[in-house]
């Protein structure tokens, strides 16, 4: 998976880097299929304090891509948060592929039971 990491109105320091990636990396244990990853790391000072750091990351996937958006305080609990709701995201998106399966292969035994086939 190809990480690309960018930032916006924020210096982007090498333990901001390595952090990052080292959380969306772990996003692969969860699925195989994910392509890419852009991740993008933004400070408005103008926002209210609790909503000062965003962070928005895409995870190129096949199929529809998942994006996430979260606001926070600080940027590392920021990035936590996103990199949980993708976990999320993708735990969801696997357990439909597989029930879809199993709903398949279900469907097939029946209309052999009936002696259909399609």
């Amino acid at each position: 998976m190809q990480i690309h990491i960018s930032s916006r109105h924020l210096k982007m320091t090498g333990a901001i880097q390595a952090y990052v990636a080292q959380k969306v990396s772990h996003l692969e244990h969860l699925t195989e299929d994910i392509i890419g990853a852009h991740v993008v790391l933004m400070h408005d000072e103008n926002k209210a304090p609790a909503r000062a750091f965003c962070v928005k990351i895409h995870l190129g996937v096949p199929g529809p891509d998942i994006h996430i958006e979260e606001h926070h305080s600080d940027m590392y609990a920021g990035v936590d948060l996103a990199v949980e709701k993708l976990a999320r995201q993708l735990r969801k998106r696997k357990t439909k592929k597989v029930t879809a399966k199993k709903h398949k292969i279900q469907r097939e035994r029946e209309a052999e039971k009936r002696g259909y086939r399609r």
